[in-house]
């Protein structure tokens, strides 16, 4: 039913996200964490139909049980190492999407569709790429 009068509507800020864990998953604090097909949290790997989230804020381990552990993942803007070669991101791609190839870095190609998106390129330094990430 429409409003009729002012509505005190709850928000999240996004800041920070509790993501269940995959089952025998280890993802480092700054690793670039990535939902399954499940919803539920991985570590960064050259994968198809994953969805990048982003950024772990802290090292967590989940056993055999999925979704037991939960970790915690902040969206944002980070910086990762840049790929080589024909998956190296240069200035020319700033604004295009780029493609997980680990926890650590990313790729200016899918891969021949191997490698889910990482987010959008926001620059390109000599120390890494910034990458947008998350919702």
């Amino acid at each position: 039913m429409p409003l009729t009068e002012d509505r005190n509507t709850p928000r999240r800020e996004g800041v920070e996200l509790s993501i269940p864990m995959a089952a025998n998953t280890t993802i480092f604090g700054g690793a670039l964490v990535m939902l399954n097909a499940s919803g539920l949290a991985t570590r960064g790997a050259v994968a198809t139909g994953q969805r990048a989230v982003g950024v772990a804020l802290e090292r967590k381990t989940n056993g055999a049980v999925a979704g037991a552990e939960r970790i915690r993942v902040a969206p944002g803007i980070y910086r990762f190492r840049n790929g080589t070669g024909a998956d190296e991101i240069v200035q020319a791609d700033v604004g295009a999407p780029c493609f997980i190839l680990d926890d650590d870095q990313v790729a200016k190609t899918n891969g021949g569709g191997t490698r889910s998106a990482a987010g959008t390129v926001i620059a390109v330094e000599p120390a890494g790429v910034w990458v947008r990430i998350g919702f």
